[in-house]
């Protein structure tokens, strides 16, 4: 984005680096800039919660809601113009300066994540060179925002809830950390960029080598990558409070947990950011382990150049990420949710000593590799990629086709 207002200084006449101005340009762009990335996340998590109890009643056999707007799509506004309207209140032996703050903490915890998430060639705020690293520290303020809201609500409900959140959460940030440490040595790099860049294949080739076809994501380039990606993606559920892992916040025992106390706009400001973290950890897995916005057939370096290739690659990365938004909501209307000490055996007992592993092996791997020829590489990672990813998605297609014809199962859309 300096670069967008750079090119606008220079569009006026001055030159960025003496102008008195650029410094206020540079503020407009970071205000405007913010505020978009935000406006996204509040309009998605919207959107979000109305698609997730669509698919919750399609999956119960029943309507959902249809009543606000066309199929029901305008509820989610009408939940937070209701939200907003309700009183807040604040307990009255509870905290109350901390009780305010923990929910801003929640939020602000989110949205600093999207500064250094891509939505495609060159649309991001701010590519550091230490973009993921800055992703998984920002995270933390969400778990710092529950337990202080847990604390300062004075119950004994709220604070169960929220030393459950800190126990998950810190815990499945150690697998998840040690996940995502697999393709950073494949890729050599913490930029987010960087690691979509690195799964584009060689620099130069025919049609079928280039650019962001299956066989080029890390997600196939060896079997630790491949368990990487399951072992990140079901640590990113634990992190978020996501089905089957949603203990913090488990009704039947807890009466919501954590945010039992709060109520009106507080109260939806913790599930606009379990909402929104469900973009947040589905962008993460896409570029790390799916090959992000690249694009099959066209060398990375070519999309820079092309403002249709660039729309492509927005398109492409937006995609991927909303098709793991909906495994996500699947998973959450189909799995039961799990005990305390099964979550944490879960944890400890199996995904941290298997990414362990994984990362050495990767080394390993990545040092044995580096001996063959490029050729015997490209083949191996197209092997690989028909074994474990198109052999499975085919059996995965016809079974579910199979299931539908026995079932007579259909969509009817009248009711809408």
């Amino acid at each position: 984005m300096q670069a967008l207002a750079d090119r606008l200084i220079h569009s006026l006449g001055h030159d960025p680096s003496t102008w008195a101005y650029t410094q206020l340009v540079y503020l407009v762009f970071m205000l405007i800039v913010g505020g978009a990335l935000t406006t996204f996340a509040a309009v998605f998590s919207g959107v979000l919660s109305w698609y997730e109890r669509r698919v919750a009643a399609r999956m119960q056999s029943r309507i959902g809601p249809n009543r606000v707007g066309p199929g029901g799509f305008l509820v989610w506004v009408a939940d937070a113009l209701k939200l907003i309207t309700k009183e807040d209140v604040i307990p009255a032996e509870g905290d109350p300066i901390l009780f305010r703050m923990g929910p801003y903490f929640v939020v602000t915890g989110l949205v600093l994540t999207f500064v250094a998430l891509p939505f495609g060639d060159r649309l991001i705020a701010a590519d550091m060179n230490l973009g993921l690293f800055y992703v998984l520290s920002v995270t933390a303020l969400v778990v710092v925002g529950i337990i202080i809201s847990a604390w300062s609500s004075n119950s004994k409900w709220s604070l169960v809830g929220g030393i459950r959140s800190a126990a998950q959460v810190i815990s499945y940030e150690i697998p998840a950390g040690l996940a995502v440490m697999v393709p950073v040595l494949l890729a050599g790099s913490l930029s987010t960029q960087g690691i979509i860049r690195a799964q584009g294949g060689p620099d130069s080739g025919s049609f079928w080598q280039i650019g962001g076809w299956p066989w080029n994501w890390f997600c196939f380039d060896d079997p630790m990558a491949f368990v990487s990606f399951f072992v990140f993606f079901t640590a990113a559920l634990a992190e978020g409070n996501r089905t089957p892992f949603d203990l913090p916040e488990a009704e039947s025992e807890l009466v919501a947990g954590y945010n039992t106390e709060y109520s009106g706009m507080r109260f939806s400001y913790f599930f606009l950011t379990e909402w929104a973290n469900v973009w947040v950890m589905s962008a993460l897995a896409t570029l790390l382990f799916l090959g992000g916005w690249q694009i099959p057939g066209v060398a990375p370096a070519a999309v820079d150049h092309s403002a249709g290739l660039v729309f492509a690659s927005v398109l492409i990365f937006v995609v991927k990420t909303l098709l793991l938004v909906n495994v996500v909501v699947w998973l959450r209307w189909t799995l039961p949710r799990i005990r305390v000490d099964q979550m944490m055996i879960l944890c400890w007992k199996y995904l941290v000593p298997i990414e362990m592993g994984a990362v050495l092996l990767t080394a390993l791997w990545m040092w044995g590799f580096s001996y063959l020829p490029s050729a015997a590489v490209s083949a191996f990672h197209l092997l690989f990629f028909v074994v474990a990813g198109a052999v499975p998605l085919y059996f995965f297609v016809r079974q579910t086709a199979q299931n539908l014809r026995l079932t007579g199962d259909h969509v009817d859309l009248t009711n809408w």
